[in-house]
This record gives C-alpha cells, structure tokens and sequence, in this order.
C-alpha cells in the first residue's frame, strides 16, 4: 500500500485529532500524563490501603496477584483510576472531554458490538477446529455454576480495565501525539511502546518477559491501527476485551491475576518451554482477530 493510500486509510482518525488540535503543544500531554499518573497512584494507594486495614494478609496478597474471584474483580475494577485520571487530565490541560477521546459515541457502540459479533463467530469457528485438547489437560478453576453467576460482573469489570488501557494509550496519548506529529511512527510506536514496557514483567514472566512485551508492542500497534480506521476507539476496546475475556475468565495461566477464569493451563508464564509456543499460537490468533475487525470496518 503507497503513502497515500495509507494516509487514506486513515482519514477517519482526524476526527478524534478536531479538539486535540486545538491544545497540541507537547508540554500540555506530558503534563496530563504526569496528572494521571497521580491520580492512578494516589487512588491505588487508597484502595490497597483500605484492603490492607479491612480485610486479612491472605486477602491483601490476593489482592497483589489476582488470584480469587473477589481480589481479581477489585484489581480490574481499580483501573477505573485510569479513566479518571484521563478525563481530569484532557479537562484541566487541553479542555477536551472523555467522549472526544472516545469518539463518537453511537458509532464507537455500533462498531463495538460489529466486532464483536465477528470475534465470537470466529471463536466459534476455532473452537471447532482440532486440536480439541489445547495441547496439555486443563485445570479447572472455578464450578460452572459460580463462574456463570460471576460472569456478569466478570464482564464489567474486565470491560472497565480493557476501555481504561484503550482510552490512555489510543485514545489520550495516540491522539496527543498525532495532534503534534504527522508521522503514524511515532504517533502509532511511542504509545505501543510504553504499553510493552507496561507489561514487561522479569520478576513474573522470567525469560519469557521478552516474548510477553513484544506481544504487547504487536498488540498495541494493530489496536492503534484499528483506531485510526475506524475513527472512534470502538473496535480497539471489542478486540482488546475479546482477547481478555478469554484470558482472563475462560483460559488463564494460574500465577497471575488468576481468579476469575473457568479453567488454568498447567504451566505458569515463567515456564519458558511450555509458554513459547502458545505465546506464537496466540500472536497468530491476534492478528487473525486484527483482521477480522479489519474486514468489519471495510463493510
């Protein structure tokens, strides 16, 4: 695709830059990135503390890892912070509101759901298709019956935490950047960037950090791309949720933010041998799911 076809392609983003272009100066997004991170610290601060004073030392360290159904739901819940910290950012610095990050909001739900629909229906699809066993027996984690009496608000809080990602890194800092430069390298690559960095974990993913932040970098870069098609953050939050919701709550590795999910794998995210391939496995899944949301869009 030339230069041109590509600027094309992305002509819908212009309309999430109309009130970010008003305030671009880069002064004003380092400084509404600096209020929300204390806003994200200051509120986690309060919440820990209040977990720490209120309930037991088994349940605060649950708290840390996510791993019980209660622990897991306060943890995605808590990134609610993010959002608050986005909006009071863009309204004291560039004088934006929360829906201009977003988009506009009946065409960011329709789009939402559209990819939504695409996403389950190619689950479906490949929950068809063998191999059948996921290549290692699973453990089962939660009672059919108590996961589908958490589910929604399982849901709920794993779309908070997904929406929260999406409208600080493609929505606050995409079109904070993108406002100033021309370039989607930078405006595309700064914020995926910092979103791997965020999910750079030795301490948790051993040698497997590595292979678990370029995932993220490879993630932030395709939802940076659906942003920019689409003009609303809409299908980068259907494709990041879809992927969380079976993460999270149908199939998630048991040593971190565990608690909510049907099943666990056998192995945890450190066990090098055994990740690496389904990390390749769920890089594939990744880009069939982009394009899938891709072909949502052309219609």
């Amino acid at each position: 695709m030339s230069a041109e076809n590509h600027n094309r392609a992305y002509d819908p983003h212009q309309v999430l830059l109309t009130e970010a272009r008003k305030r671009p100066e880069l002064w004003r997004l380092v400084a509404g990135l600096g209020i929300v991170a204390v806003v994200i610290f200051t509120l986690n601060a309060i919440l820990f503390t209040m977990v720490a004073s209120l309930g037991s030392a088994e349940w605060a360290t649950e708290f840390l890892t996510g791993s019980s159904p209660s622990a897991l739901l306060v943890v995605l819940a808590s990134f609610i912070f993010a959002t608050l910290g986005v909006t009071l950012a863009a309204r004291l610095i560039q004088r934006r509101s929360l829906a201009s990050i977003i988009g506009p909001q009946t065409v960011a739900l329709l789009q939402f759901w559209r990819v939504m629909r695409a996403l389950a229906l190619l689950a479906i699809i490949l929950l068809a298709l063998p191999p059948y066993d996921l290549g290692a027996p699973l453990i089962a984690n939660l009672p059919l019956s108590r996961w589908l009496v958490l589910l929604p608000l399982s849901l709920v809080a794993v779309l908070i935490q997904t929406s929260a990602e999406e409208i600080l890194f493609r929505g606050y800092i995409q079109q904070g950047l993108a406002a100033r430069f021309r370039s989607p390298l930078i405006w595309m690559g700064l914020p995926s960037l910092l979103f791997a960095a965020g999910h750079y974990s030795p301490a948790t993913a051993g040698e497997n950090a590595s292979l678990v932040a370029a995932w993220a970098l490879a993630f932030g870069l395709l939802a940076a791309d659906l942003t920019a098609r689409a003009g609303t953050l809409g299908p980068a939050i259907a494709l990041h949720f879809f992927n969380n919701f079976v993460a999270l709550l149908v199939i998630s590795l048991p040593d971190s933010l565990s608690g909510l999910a049907l099943y666990h794998l056998p192995y945890e995210v450190s066990d090098t041998e055994a990740i690496r391939p389904w990390l390749l496995v769920d890089f594939a899944l990744m880009i069939v799911g982009w394009l899938t949301a891709r072909m949502v869009l052309k219609r």
